[in-house]
């Protein structure tokens, strides 16, 4: 991610002076839906010299207006940042959705811009989005209030997958159910695991499954279960293996999730190192084993199932 400016809030940005266009939208999975926003962006931006910045929020507006119900994000915000740095973004500006930025009037919003990002050139959002206090603002106003600004806007229609429409609320429902092949092809790339490789009981070894363990607990958490996935290895091919995500019933009954990934193949991989993990088949839910003898015969299983998927 070398090279990607980041800022807390719009009173923080100092994005280099240079036209700047940018996409804004919540861009939770950054699916191809918020890719054709983004793409927009930065194909302009080069074409004019310019910068792509993502303007993006943090927390989820429904933390702030129904707290007792929150939508849970299946990305965390470095995560994110890495998707849009592969996707050429060069600013991305994360801005706090308090009280004080949700009451500000739709009328005013595009003034707010300009008074922060004097370089905007141009903004990009997905056809339906709405801004402003109460949600008042559209596309329509955005359109209207960016051209008396010397301003030009970018509205995107939204993407169809199926027959229905892309959304983020449609990738964690199958997130959810551990569907990767509908995940994977909404989202456009393989949702992944990013972290660091912890020490964990070392139970794994002793059964022949030596594993290595991520901690990961996004708000909106893939199901429970075993799952094919491979370990990207930069230039060279990536490590295939299968993976358990979930509290680890059988072996110690915990509260926190964790990813144990064994390899299918020899590695150097240790403890610390930064690993990034790809899920690509859900394989079996997660189950309570007998005995550990049982649970080695199901991971034998297991693994012979995920050769079978990588063919």
């Amino acid at each position: 991610m070398s090279g990607l400016l980041q800022y807390a809030g719009l009173e923080q940005a100092r994005p280099p002076d240079a036209p700047l266009h940018l996409a804004i939208g919540m861009f939770d999975g950054v699916h191809l839906g918020h890719q054709s926003v983004i793409e927009a962006s930065v194909h302009s931006a080069r074409r004019s010299g310019g910068q792509a910045g993502v303007l993006t929020f943090w927390p989820h507006p429904s933390a702030l207006f129904r707290p007792e119900n929150p939508t849970r994000l299946m990305m965390p915000v470095a995560m994110k940042r890495a998707v849009l740095a592969r996707l050429g973004v060069n600013v991305v500006i994360e801005q706090n959705f308090s009280a004080e930025f949700a009451a500000i009037e739709a009328g005013e919003f595009v003034a707010l811009l300009r008074r922060h990002l004097p370089q905007l050139a141009a903004i990009y959002v997905g056809e339906n989005w709405r801004f402003g206090r109460g949600r008042k603002g559209d596309v329509s106003m955005l359109v209207e209030d960016a051209r008396q600004a010397g301003m030009t806007v970018f509205s995107a229609p939204r993407l169809n997958y199926n027959g229905a429409p892309i959304s983020s609320s449609r990738v964690r429902e199958h997130l959810a159910a551990g569907d990767m092949t509908e995940v994977n092809a909404m989202l456009g790339y393989s949702y992944f695991t990013a972290g660091v490789v912890e020490r964990g009981r070392q139970l794994g070894r002793t059964i022949g499954f030596p594993t290595l363990n991520i901690a990961w607990e996004p708000e909106a958490r893939p199901a429970y279960g075993v799952y094919a996935v491979e370990v990207p290895m930069g230039l060279k091919k990536p490590l295939r293996g299968v993976a358990n995500y979930g509290l680890r019933p059988t072996v110690e009954q915990t509260m926190r999730p964790l990813l144990e990934v064994h390899l299918l193949e020899p590695s150097s991989l240790t403890y610390g190192d930064k690993l990034t993990v790809q899920w690509l088949q859900f394989l079996r839910p997660e189950n309570k084993f007998g005995s550990m003898e049982e649970l080695r015969q199901q991971i034998e299983k297991d693994r012979g199932n995920a050769r079978r998927f990588f063919g």
